[in-house]
């Protein structure tokens, strides 16, 4: 692209992994409860932006700032006397190292831990006021917390000005608002006009008797428009909303941050307003628009503060016509995904080969650390076409560092990766065709039975996954169950999602559909989804397991179609070979070393040639050694 100054993202951020002392902020924020109109008990601080986003930019990273832990799930919330961290199991091992005295890790989903508003009745006294920033809080997080905290004597309001920003601001200085550009995405890579789009959401919303289409979510409203930014790292998103009526789409972001080309491509369908004006041009609106209908479609990603101003109109909160369309790839989309795959595993291939043969010294550390051997990736990547940044901070982890699942090596203090230890490496790109996401674990020296054992173990769970047939309106909550059986035989599993959606250069994680053991996985996968594939195990203190494909459901050939029902499967898009010294053969079956084989010429025909025309041809003769198939004497 010529313009690539619109498309040009910071080099990764390294994140911290120490403690910090968040005391003089706890005690802060503690203060202006008293000042607050009505006094408060309590204040929760939820990880996510006004758009309800996983990844967030700096200036929104408000529970980071008040609690020192800066992974991408979790809650914090301050009572007058307690101060409790609230993350799932990806984190808990990063939660211990960077919460410090003032704050208790409550591990959810782990037997006993308490729940949100069970610790909250523990911690507040009866008639408590516990406050929230409306906007960000969800409407169904929301409605959840006033109807528990009633049942307990106590109430819930939202505050005016947020609490955290204040402390933030009197302490420090707040990172300022991102102010790149926003650029357009064209349809030769999103393969869809925005006209088109937005028709199809009109049909929608006929179709569901609503009045409007209200978008928070950025990912949401960066595919409807068929624009990208650089607002939040890693992320190729801006800060927007949306709202579709059956005779105008307006769009609210900082009109003077349009490129050129973003404004060109929205001239004549899209109405531009300012982004600060959204929430009171609905409470304006919301009179007009309950003569189309007493509804509007929200989505989940509603905040509270969006619901109340659209008042008395009721929120449609099921997935928007957004979410779903976007989840399923059109034939563009599908074939950036698989072209921009085979160039980030040149990248990746690349990285591997060199840390082999730098391991041929003999020597037990290797002169790369888990951050400049995640330089050196970040590095070959950039070198690919259409590349633009990471998809996610490199998880480089050696040893025991593997077994934190969200593992962030910090520059100076973290581990040289050594040729006797696990080596576990989780990363991602974004390209302007697609989005990677990939996890391969290598050992670079001789390793143990039970590393190998433990290993097979996993590989077998992922190649039972990528191996299903499934009818069409099968869940990936449904499938979970078959990338953990063969850890289950041996009492083992791992504490986290077995697969999530990814974008079209756009977010890594996406929704609605997953592969999960949580209910939550429940939407139906179907063609031209692409969806991860990661079980894993991870040894608290010795080394983590995880491998890590990216898939497209297809349509399966079957002998039959029981019920007419249609049958479904994976097809592998990641095509970055498994180290073959880790799998001990015996654990394999006849079925999973033929998938197996057929995976690594998959990956050598694939890559081959651009690791050749590339001039790599020492990257290319450790392809072909990686990818020789196994042989099992019978």
């Amino acid at each position: 692209l010529a313009r690539t100054v619109a498309i040009q993202f910071p080099l990764a951020r390294r994140v911290h992994m120490e403690t910090i002392n968040t005391t003089p902020r706890v005690n802060a924020l503690r203060e202006l409860f008293k000042k607050n109109t009505p006094p408060l008990s309590a204040f929760i601080v939820p990880a996510c932006d006004a758009h309800q986003s996983e990844y967030i930019a700096e200036q929104d990273q408000r529970r980071t700032f008040i609690s020192g832990f800066d992974g991408s799930a979790g809650t914090a919330i301050v009572a007058q006397a307690a101060a409790g961290l609230f993350t799932d199991g990806r984190y808990f091992l990063q939660a211990e190292r960077q919460l410090d005295a003032s704050w208790t890790l409550i591990k959810s989903g782990t037997a006993g831990a308490l729940s949100e508003t069970q610790w909250l009745i523990q911690n507040t006294p009866a008639g408590a006021v516990v406050g929230v920033d409306p906007l960000l809080t969800s409407i169904d997080k929301y409605r959840t917390l006033t109807a528990a905290l009633e049942e307990s004597g106590r109430k819930l309001v939202a505050v005016k000005q947020n609490l955290v920003d204040l402390v933030w601001e009197s302490q420090g200085v707040r990172p300022a608002a991102p102010q790149g550009p926003i650029f357009s995405h064209p349809e030769s890579f999103s393969g869809k006009s925005t006209a088109s789009k937005i028709a199809d959401v009109r049909a929608a919303l006929q179709a569901k008797g609503a009045g409007a289409l209200v978008l928070s979510a950025l990912d949401e409203v960066a595919w409807l428009f068929n624009l990208r930014g650089s607002d939040v790292d890693y992320n190729p998103v801006f800060f927007g909303y949306a709202l579709v009526t059956p005779t105008e789409a307006v769009l609210y972001t900082h009109e003077a941050r349009l490129a050129a080309d973003a404004l060109a491509a929205l001239a004549g369908t899209v109405v531009v307003r300012p982004y600060d004006s959204f929430v009171e041009d609905l409470r304006a609106r919301a009179s007009k628009l309950s003569t189309l209908s007493d509804t509007v479609w929200t989505g989940a990603s509603c905040s509270q503060a969006v619901a109340e101003a659209l008042h008395p109109l009721t929120p449609i909160e099921e997935h928007t016509p957004i979410c779903t369309a976007k989840a399923v790839k059109n034939p563009i989309e599908l074939e950036g995904m698989r072209q921009c795959h085979i160039r980030d595993a040149a990248a990746l291939c690349s990285y591997f080969c060199h840390l082999e043969q730098a391991a041929k010294s003999g020597q037990t550390e290797l002169a790369l650390d888990e951050v400049t051997g995640a330089d050196f990736l970040e590095a070959a990547r950039r070198k690919q076409a259409n590349f633009v940044s990471l998809s996610f901070p490199t998880i480089s982890g050696v040893g025991p560092n593997g077994a934190i699942i969200h593992y962030r090596p910090t520059a100076g203090k973290c581990s040289r990766i050594r040729a006797d230890q696990m080596y576990l490496c989780d990363s991602g790109a974004q390209y302007r065709d697609g989005t990677t996401d990939v996890t391969r674990t290598i050992h670079l020296g001789t390793p143990t039975a039970h590393e190998k054992r433990t290993f097979t173990l996993v590989l077998k769970g992922h190649i039972g996954l990528a191996r299903a047939v499934f009818p069409t309106g099968t869940s990936g909550h449904q499938l979970d169950i078959l990338a953990r059986l063969p850890l289950f035989s041996a009492g083992l599993d791992f504490r986290h999602g077995t697969g999530h959606g990814v974008g079209s250069f756009l977010n890594v994680h996406e929704g609605p559909h997953g592969i999960s053991k949580r209910a939550a996985a429940s939407y139906p996968l179907a063609p031209g989804m692409i969806v991860t594939n990661e079980p894993g195990y991870y040894e608290d203190g010795n080394f983590g397991i995880r491998i890590e494909n990216v898939m497209e459901v297809i349509h399966a050939n079957t002998e039959f179609n029981f019920d007419n029902a249609g049958y479904l499967t994976f097809d592998a898009v990641t095509v970055v070979p498994m180290q073959r010294k880790l799998i001990d053969t015996t654990l394999l079956n006849h079925e999973e070393i033929a998938w197996l084989n057929d995976y690594h010429k998959k990956c050598l025909t694939s890559v081959g040639p651009v690791l050749l025309a590339q001039g790599a041809a020492d990257v290319y003769a450790w392809l072909q050694a990686s990818t020789e198939p196994i042989v099992v004497a019978h």
